[in-house]
């Protein structure tokens, strides 16, 4: 379940062995959307009319916040008895049709179980109904089902966090292509139509204008334009460069780009027209939803001056871009602005197409290429290799009482730690949150051990865990190896020994 995998098919398959493991004739997954604060049910097992009644519904916060309370709340669960909550307040429910059972599960009795995030929030909700037993579940069966949920939702956040990486990946790749051809431009309006085509293609805003700043009459002159119309443009009136520079405020500054909201944006900008402005249109709801709000990139020169903007507009999944989407608009933003030197940048994204920006390590997509290729140079060549799998222990509770800071400088610090520890030929690797892994090249338990012990000499201030499997000794193919090593991790921790190799 820990491996990445395509969402709608790993959503069948927990929802499908729910049902048949643990006996329920319907599952309900309800996802949770971020655009828009809300639940969408994506996954439904069970009859037809179950399915008809609850398939692409939707359910706000605050439905959920009304059955998660105490008084509901058993072992992790929430099980809400039949005649202890006015089920019209929520008329999506499905209630199954009455079926004969010595049981004492009643039809209108409800099962929730939240999916949540590995820092807490909700990722969504399982629900279950009908059991084949006919019978209200025990303290016992509620652990097995609060049990399976959190697996579930570890394998809901890896499927999610895999698919944002790809889409991040390929986004890198397409900007990647895009500035190897900026230097062929004939010229600047070339090179700024491309890179507004890029930022829209790639990195999924609707909306992408340039500037450049005329030092003569201090106006933002716009070059180039993709989605806003020349009425837009010609609307908001000329810009100076003096009057966007209150958005230049590092209290919004995220990887070189200034994310306000629009009241903030508009109160910052020094405006001596009340022309009106463009408003979006694909705002969502809640708080990791666009609603309005403006991002600009300056661009600036090799002495720091500023020398025009990139604004971007209307993302297509109405959320606010992550950090990642927003370092590669500043990578492509520092482009635009010095495409006579390029090759400097093109470098950058190609070392990024492979390495996490974070720690600089090799990412999880080059792990996943390498492990396949060490496996098949080991089978063939008659040699060995070990895999660990490691990763910080307390991360959540670092992230949680120092902030998300403190725990990307405990990453980067552990990530630096790993690179020094490596033997010639080793690589390390960080594939995805604060897990990572080492290919330790001809290596026996003792060079392992070895590693693994400079690691946690040059450790300060953390703890870590390390999950060790040899190939071809334990597996001979890539997920085997992979999960054999998951589980000594897992192991680790569990016994406290913080190391544990896998026992042929």
């Amino acid at each position: 379940m820990r491996a990445a995998g395509d969402l709608p098919e790993l959503l069948d398959a927990i929802a499908r062995v729910v049902a048949e493991a643990l006996g329920y004739r319907t599952v309900v997954i309800n996802l949770y959307r971020p655009a828009w604060n809300d639940f969408l049910v994506t996954t439904v097992y069970g009859s037809d009319d179950a399915r008809s009644a609850l398939l692409g519904s939707v359910r706000t916060i605050s439905d959920w916040q009304q059955l998660f309370i105490d008084r509901f709340e058993r072992h992790g669960a929430y099980v809400v008895p039949a005649g202890s909550y006015d089920w019209a307040q929520t008329p999506l429910s499905y209630v199954p049709p009455p079926f004969e059972s010595a049981g004492d599960w009643h039809p209108e009795d409800a099962l929730f179980v939240p999916l949540r995030h590995s820092d807490g929030h909700l990722l969504g909700v399982l629900s279950v109904d009908e059991p084949v037993s006919g019978r209200r579940p025990t303290d016992d069966e509620l652990d097995v089902l609060v049990s399976f949920a959190d697996h579930a939702a570890l394998a809901v956040q890896a499927a999610q966090e895999h698919a944002e990486a790809e889409r991040h990946q390929v986004a890198l790749e397409q900007l990647l292509a895009v500035s190897s051809r900026l230097i062929s431009e004939a010229g600047v309006d070339d090179i700024l139509r491309a890179v507004c085509d890029a930022v829209c293609d790639a990195l999924g805003f609707q909306n992408v204008l340039a500037t450049l700043h005329d030092p003569r009459t201090g106006l933002l002159d716009v070059r180039a334009a993709v989605g806003w119309t020349r009425e837009d443009v010609e609307r908001a009136g000329p810009i100076r460069l003096h009057e966007v520079r209150g958005l230049f405020d590092p209290a919004f500054e995220i990887a070189g780009c200034y994310l306000l909201p629009s009241a903030e944006a508009e109160r910052r900008l020094d405006r001596v027209t009340e022309r009106p402005l463009y408003v979006s249109e694909l705002n969502g709801s809640g708080p990791w939803a666009w609603s309005r709000h403006w991002l600009v990139v300056p661009l600036h020169a090799e002495n720091g001056d500023v020398i025009g903007t990139l604004w971007a507009d209307e993302p297509d999944d109405r959320l606010l871009p992550s950090p990642a989407r927003l370092q590669a608009l500043r990578v492509f933003a520092n482009q635009a602005a010095a495409a006579v030197v390029a090759s400097q940048y093109v470098n950058e994204l190609r070392f990024l197409a492979d390495h996490d920006p974070l720690t600089r390590l090799l990412n999880r997509r080059a792990f996943v290429d390498r492990l396949d290729g060490e496996v098949g140079r080991a089978l063939r060549y008659d040699r060995t290799f070990g895999l660990v799998l490691c990763d910080l222990d307390d991360f959540k509770e670092l992230n949680d009482r120092f902030g998300h800071a403190a725990g990307d400088e405990a990453l980067q610090s552990f990530g630096r730690t790993l690179a020094e520890a490596l033997r010639k030929g080793d690589d390390a690797f960080r594939i995805g949150g604060d897990e990572f892994a080492i290919l330790l090249a001809e290596a026996t338990e003792a060079d392992a051990r070895e590693v693994v012990h400079r690691v946690r000499t040059e450790l300060e201030g953390m703890d870590a865990s390390f999950g060790v499997a040899s190939c071809p000794e334990h597996a001979g193919d890539p997920q085997t190896l992979f999960r054999l090593a998951d589980e000594a991790l897992y192991e680790a921790k569990r016994n406290g020994s913080g190391l544990h190799f896998v026992v042929a």
